[in-house]
């Protein structure tokens, strides 16, 4: 496996947030190392809500050198112009969200614990596929458990890169790196971190070498 790119940090915003008041602890939080991509994931508030929300915070990620992802919503992505969209199975399809969003954009795909539904998600075209919950998770109720095995088959044998998400922490994040996964996605691993969420992320970027 040394040859393998280096696994990196995928951050999901907290699930509820001020942007405004958010948008410089993102800023600080983006120093703190290597960030692949960080996705806008706001619930039960208003379209309208989720698009200021964008509008405040895309550049700041954007111009850390990471990638802006809306979740769940295609169009919002679309009118954001955003650098991608995470759907799930209960959202729009691959083949819905690609439609909308263009043939340059990321799409990644939740596929929970389902070989299935990966392997579906990436012959169709996905950006990435999601597995999870690797752990327990309070950020959302996970349907599913995906077992650390689930994400070593897929590195061994697919190319589509591999998003590894639910309750991931700095504590339990070894097994999963070294099982392959290409991104770590963590919401409350890195905002409720003991020491800060800036030191979450750089102690998430010593444990990727």
């Amino acid at each position: 496996m040394s040859d393998a790119p280096r696994c990196r940090l995928y951050l999901i915003t907290p699930p509820a947030l001020d942007a405004a008041a958010f948008a410089p602890i993102l800023e600080d939080v983006l120093k703190g190392g290597d960030v692949a991509c960080v996705q806008l994931r706001l619930k039960d508030v208003s379209d309208d809500v989720i698009l200021a929300a964008g509008r405040i915070l895309m550049p700041i990620v954007q111009a850390a050198g990471a990638a802006f992802i809306v979740n769940d919503r295609p169009d919002l992505a679309k009118a954001l112009k955003a650098d991608g969209v995470h759907v799930g199975q209960s959202d729009a399809s691959y083949a819905e969200a690609r439609k909308l969003v263009g043939p340059n954009a990321i799409v990644g795909v939740t596929c929970h614990d389902s070989r299935h539904l990966a392997m579906e998600a990436a012959e169709a075209g996905a950006d990435y596929v999601a597995f999870g919950a690797l752990y327990p998770t309070t950020t959302k109720d996970a349907p599913t458990v995906a077992p650390v095995e689930l994400v070593q088959w897929w590195a061994e044998v697919m190319t589509t890169p591999a998003v590894a998400i639910g309750g991931i922490t700095v504590e339990n994040a070894a097994p999963v790196i070294a099982a392959g996964a290409d991104f770590l996605a963590v919401s409350a691993g890195v905002w409720a971190h003991p020491k800060g969420p800036r030191a979450a992320v750089a102690e998430f970027n010593a444990l990727f070498g």
